[in-house]
C-alpha cells in the first residue's frame, strides 16, 4: 500500500524537466534526486518528502529515452506517478527501476497538489483520502508486480537466478 501527498502537474512533462540534461553524467539516486523537477518546479526537492505521489496529464515522461528520469524521482522520495497516460519508453524504464505507475484519467482530473492519496497495486485501486474518492485502474500483471516488489529488474532478475 502506497499513500502519499500529491505534487500535481500538466501535460507532456518530458524527461528535459524532470531531470536537466546538465546532470545526466549521474546514474544514482543520490546524485540525481536533489535535481529532480528542477528546471519545472524548482520547490519540488524542497518539498517533497518520502511516499509522495507525482499526478500529471497526458504523455508523462516524453522526450528522451534517458533512465535517469525516473531514477531522479524515485530517490526524490517519489512512491508512485499517475497520469493520463505515459510516453512508452519512460513506462518501460519506471518499471525496470521499479518505481510504479498508473494510468487513471479520473483520478487525474480530480486530485489536487496537497491531496492524499492511497495506491493498493495489487488490487488497482487509487483513493483520494482528501476528496473521498476512489478509482479503479488495471492492477499490474503478477510478472510485473513481481518486479515492482524487487526494487527492479536488476533485483528481480538476481532472486530469478538464485533460484535455479
Amino acid at each position: 500500500m502506497i499513500q502519499g501527498r500529491v505534487h500535481k502537474y500538466g501535460d507532456n512533462i518530458d524527461t528535459d524537466v524532470i531531470i536537466p540534461a546538465r546532470y545526466c553524467t549521474a546514474f544514482t539516486e543520490e546524485a540525481l534526486a536533489p535535481h529532480a523537477m528542477e528546471d519545472l518546479d524548482p520547490e519540488f526537492v524542497k518539498v517533497v518528502q518520502k511516499g509522495d505521489v507525482i499526478v500529471a496529464g497526458r504523455n508523462f515522461g516524453c522526450g528522451s529515452s534517458r533512465e535517469n528520469a525516473p531514477i531522479a524521482l524515485k530517490g526524490a522520495g517519489v512512491s508512485c506517478i499517475i497520469a493520463t497516460s505515459f510516453a512508452r519508453i519512460f513506462y518501460r524504464n519506471a518499471i525496470n527501476i521499479g518505481l510504479p505507475i498508473l494510468e487513471s484519467e479520473g483520478a487525474v482530473d480530480e486530485a489536487e497538489t496537497g491531496d492524499t492519496l492511497e495506491v493498493d497495486l495489487s488490487r488497482g485501486l487509487i483513493r483520494n483520502l482528501t476528496k473521498v474518492k476512489t478509482y479503479q485502474v488495471s492492477p499490474f500483471p503478477e510478472i510485473i508486480q513481481e518486479i515492482v516488489d524487487a526494487g527492479g529488474m536488476v533485483e528481480f532478475a538476481k532472486k530469478r537466478i538464485a533460484r535455479i
